[in-house]
């Protein structure tokens, strides 16, 4: 029975002259999972793993021509189709995924500053990607030229995706009616944020809960939820209101598909004695529950939390000097999957950092979390 690696990453086309292949590219992309499950975040230090958990390698490839150098290495991951190692991703996701239903998948971008060549005149690479909170897992992810474009990114990105019976959450770049109709078409539902880039949406729904709330939702069918957060001198009350009762702002909700509820989020900060307030507005498919509806809209920054930020904190990325042709993008999927790997396996209930250094360490362990994609 072939692992799961084999399985869906054996499709990725070897371009190289077979003749002169001293290293398979199956052994090449085993190398570099290792290294950067082992901490390594750039081609020496990936090789210098490598060979110090050979013996490791070798139970899971041939290496018949020993490891290859760290050139090797680097050149054939940058001459590596993005689109096709991103699509065995999300195809790896899927079989190991049991299903999206109940799911909140947020979906955000993050430009990989590192990437940035000035030499070369080169961007840095803006990933968009979609994030199962509940699980803490990357489901897939797609290269955009830059942040505005996230509003065509998307829809590509979900066209890949089983999002079924989800609720998909998206910041207010990603307020667009053919995203709205991309989402029902998976048969999944949507919280998106609203701003001013939907001018007149926004005000309307801002209006309107600021005439239900001076009147204290007379007459105005609606769901309440508040829960508070304390810590380390710090106390956050969220506050959610959620309705289906459109009739003053319908001539503008009826423009979207799925639109049945608008819901106002509102986050009271204290701290230091100083109170600071937030107050963000959206539109959903869900029915109005606000307690799901909170739920929706406070998970969506777990992709910053527990996805962005460990990508910088615990895998270097944005001071990674990896550019050479398409080896930013496919370094950047190598982390997601590796990311994945370490969420995934639960013996160990340290940081992904602590994770990366007890790999590094252990190679028992390096093999136990291998093990999830072999």
């Amino acid at each position: 029975m072939l692992s799961a690696f084999n399985q869906h990453f054996s499709q990725i086309p070897d371009k190289r002259q077979q003749s002169k292949v001293d290293h398979k590219l199956h052994d090449i992309l085993l190398t570099l999972v290792v290294g950067v499950i082992c901490g390594a975040d750039g081609w020496e230090a990936i090789e210098e793993v490598a060979h110090n958990k050979i013996a490791l390698l070798k139970k899971y490839g041939s290496f018949k021509n020993g490891i290859p150098v760290h050139d090797t290495i680097a050149r054939v991951i940058s001459s590596l189709e993005p689109e096709v190692i991103q699509h065995c991703f999300i195809n790896w996701m899927k079989s190991a995924q049991t299903g999206t239903q109940g799911e909140v998948i947020a979906l955000d971008g993050k430009t990989v500053r590192g990437s940035y060549d000035k030499k070369s005149k080169k961007s840095a690479i803006h990933m968009v990607s979609a994030f199962a909170a509940n699980n803490g897992v990357v489901l897939g992810q797609i290269k955009t030229a830059e942040k505005s474009n996230e509003i065509t990114a998307i829809p590509v990105l979900l066209d890949l995706l089983d999002i079924k019976e989800s609720i998909v959450t998206i910041d207010a770049m990603g307020c667009q009616k053919t995203i709205a109709k991309k989402i029902l078409s998976k048969e999944a539902d949507y919280v998106i944020a609203v701003k001013g880039n939907q001018g007149n949406l926004h005000q309307s729904i801002k209006d309107f809960f600021s005439i239900c709330q001076s009147e204290k939702f007379k007459n105005v069918a609606h769901d309440h939820y508040e829960e508070i957060d304390s810590g380390h001198g710090r106390i956050e009350v969220r506050r959610y209101w959620i309705t289906d009762v459109l009739t003053s702002i319908n001539d503008l909700t009826s423009q979207w598909d799925g639109l049945i509820s608008v819901g106002m989020a509102e986050s009271e900060r204290h701290i230091d004695g100083k109170i600071s307030k937030e107050i963000r507005y959206f539109i959903c498919s869900i029915n109005p529950d606000a307690k799901i509806f909170g739920n929706a809209v406070r998970k969506h920054w777990s992709i910053e939390n527990q996805l962005h930020w460990v990508l910088d904190v615990s895998f270097n990325e944005d001071l990674s000097r990896v550019r050479r042709e398409n080896a930013a993008e496919n370094m950047s999927v190598i982390r997601h999957l590796v990311l994945n790997l370490l969420k995934l396996e639960k013996s160990c209930k340290k940081g992904l950092k602590a994770k990366r250094f007890k790999a590094a360490l252990d190679i028992d362990y390096a093999e136990k979390v291998l093990q999830l994609i072999y």
